[in-house]
């Protein structure tokens, strides 16, 4: 129930989520529409995504050199999902939608997290991707491969690392020629395995689709680590992949700038669109076994290598998406919506670590009260939630979750703000929603982990257990440490170009937005204290900013990117947290939440945990900006052989 009761809080005591409803793009909904679709969400993860968690882990993804075997269950449940309108429900009416506000869809999606991220990451992925072809796909695209993800009939992946390159895009060797003949025969793959040297008669084969275009290529390489890469689910699989097109000379472009993007159906699409029983040239090479996600299956796919040659000739085909040379750029619109996807997943994933605790703790019996003469070994054991240390821990997994839920939310209106918002509104809201992403990705994958070691910790001995699934919510979640980014590039991104970019304009969009809720909670009894507190970690970034830039050299100060990065989030967070706690004073004024079930110390948890978080958390910025400010060079110094 605290979920479900804690979403209803955020959405529309806080973030007065209805308003949205007033802008031309929602007037068909109102709360009762998003009641009712979080109803559902919360009725479907329960019913079919969370009985299969420990399932799908138990029961990995396996090949038997025809096909990847998936269990029975999982197909059932992803259809279910995808019937229900949910990929695509912050859409395009005429896309299948029901232009739903994309904080309503989050907030849907959290409940699926929760259950099973595992089978989640389906979804999620084929969202991202169908979400990427409508911003910068042609009609045709759109119609083709676009509109069936988003309706739940195809599923969509995105393909960037490669065995050789992992997160140095700039250096994959995945090529991508003109099919100029329009059936491979203008791509002789056996002159050269890397396709680096071609004489190329044209840019591009158009094929007509009624008023429609798309440009067929031929791709060659290998992709790593492709989330549902390849299984017998769905109508078709929809791989979105990076990759070089040569230039005049044969040889690709150099950098980032010779990136283009293309998608890559595993089945061919025919010209009216409809998809082909005849396999792409996509093959699967293998499957990853990691430490979690294992309902997710992960992949290493072989690209155009002949196993499904098309046409006779190898090479997978392909369509350039966006224009050439500009892969990256339209990459990363899959890439931030997963990057706030990811950070929620692992906010999810440490709130099913804490209600498993909680509920442990209130029922596990040990230990007794420490009385003025000594404890009574004759008196009843009590809860062990009892015990101020079990107290402190399900505080610290109370404040991580519910504060990154509140973030994942706040930067998914942020989307609703860009999109329908005023001028002013949207352009701000971009802006701010660039800042965070990096703190919506890496602070809940690195805190909510840590959640999760907590909730293992109250159940003792039991927790590291199969017995119990708090052990595998912290397997699940260590893999969100690295998804769509480490928290050093998370750190380079934000240190490097995100507070500087616009000469900062960004950063002062946040800190305006900060002062504002200082500015409030001087006001509020009880929490003034708090708004000075913030007011000073905010006046420490900001220095700490400029001493990191001060002497020009990048090396110096991007020596600390990832110590920036935490505090930057711990700050972000404790705005957050005195933001959740003005909206529970106000509450606990008008006094609505005493009627429900939750009773009035739902509202005092939020404040309880807002102290929490000042109190512990905050105070930990100092010695991460400690190193920043004095752009200290110890790791930067140290030599390969010293170690």
């Amino acid at each position: 129930m605290t979920h479900r009761a804690t979403i209803d809080f955020l959405l529309h005591d806080w973030l007065h989520a209805d308003a949205l409803c007033d802008r031309e793009r929602h007037t068909d909904h109102s709360r009762e529409t998003f009641d009712a679709v979080l109803d559902l969400s919360e009725k479907l993860a329960n019913e079919q995504f969370a009985p299969l968690n420990r399932l799908i882990d138990i029961h990995e993804p396996e090949f038997d050199g025809v096909a990847v075997k998936l269990p029975a269950e999982t197909p059932v449940a992803l259809k279910a999902f995808g019937e229900a309108g949910l990929v695509g429900a912050s859409k395009d009416v005429e896309l299948g939608g029901m232009q739903l506000p994309t904080v309503v869809e989050i907030a849907s999606m959290s409940f699926f997290y929760k259950a099973s991220v595992g089978l989640a990451a389906y979804p999620m992925l084929t969202r991202g991707n169908a979400n990427t072809i409508v911003a910068h796909g042609t009609p045709t695209q759109i119609e083709t491969f676009a509109k069936p993800g988003l309706e739940g009939r195809t599923f969509g992946t995105m393909c960037l690392s490669e065995p050789q390159a992992g997160s140095s895009l700039s250096d994959i060797n995945t090529r991508a020629v003109p099919d100029v003949n329009g059936d491979g025969s203008g791509t002789d793959w056996a002159q050269d395995p890397l396709g680096q040297r071609y004489r190329l008669k044209g840019n591009k084969m158009w094929i007509s689709g009624g008023e429609h275009e798309m440009g067929r290529y031929r791709l060659k390489g290998n992709k790593m680590w492709i989330s549902g890469g390849e299984h017998e689910m769905g109508e078709n699989i929809v791989h979105l992949v990076l990759a070089k097109i040569p230039g005049e000379d044969g040889k690709p472009v150099p950098g980032v700038k010779g990136i283009s993007l293309f998608i890559v159906p595993r089945k061919l699409v025919k010209a009216d669109g409809s998809i082909s029983d005849q396999r792409n040239d996509v093959a699967l090479a293998g499957l990853n076994h990691k430490l979690g996600y294992r309902g997710t299956v992960n992949t290493l796919l072989n690209f155009g290598e002949g196993k499904f040659p098309v046409n006779g000739q190898p090479g997978a085909v392909g369509y350039l998406i966006g224009k050439q040379g500009e892969g990256l750029k339209c990459m990363f619109t899959l890439m931030n919506e997963a990057r706030i996807g990811v950070g929620l997943g692992a906010t999810m994933l440490g709130y099913a670590g804490y209600e498993a605790s909680l509920n442990y703790a209130k029922e596990r019996p040990q230990g007794r009260h420490m009385g003025a003469g000594g404890k009574d070994h004759s008196a009843p054991q009590i809860p062990i939630i009892e015990h101020t240390d079990v107290k402190r821990m399900l505080l610290m997994q109370k404040a991580v979750v519910e504060g990154g839920l509140a973030l994942g939310l706040l930067c998914s209106q942020l989307v609703d703000d860009e999109l329908t918002g005023s001028s002013e509104q949207g352009e701000n809201a971009r802006l701010l929603l660039e800042l965070l992403t990096p703190i919506a990705k890496s602070w809940p994958s690195e805190w909510a982990q840590e959640a999760n070691s907590q909730a293992i910790q109250i159940l003792g001995g039991y927790g590291y257990t199969r017995d119990f699934p708090v052990e595998q919510y912290w397997r699940d979640n260590r893999l969100n440490m690295i998804h769509e980014g480490t928290h050093g590039i998370q750190g380079l991104d934000l240190l490097g170009r995100k507070v500087v970019m616009n000469g900062g304009k960004a950063l002062s969009v946040l800190a305006e937005r900060i002062s504002q809720t200082i500015q409030k909670a001087g006001h509020v009894p009880g929490l003034a204290e708090h708004g000075t507190a913030l007011a000073q970690a905010l006046q420490k970034v900001g220095a700490t900013t400029k001493a990191a830039w001060s002497t020009g050299v990048p090396e110096e100060a991007l020596a600390n990117a990832t110590p920036y990065l935490q505090a930057f989030g711990h700050t972000v967070l404790a705005w957050i947290w005195l933001e959740l706690a003005l909206a529970a004073k106000a509450a606990q004024a008008e006094g609505e939440w005493d009627q429900r079930p939750e009773g009035p110390g739902f509202l005092q948890g939020k404040l309880a945990a807002a102290d929490y978080f000042f109190a512990y958390e905050l105070p930990k910025i100092d010695a991460w900006l400690g190193v920043v400010s004095r752009r200290d060079l110890t790791c930067a110094k140290a030599q390969a052989d010293w170690f």
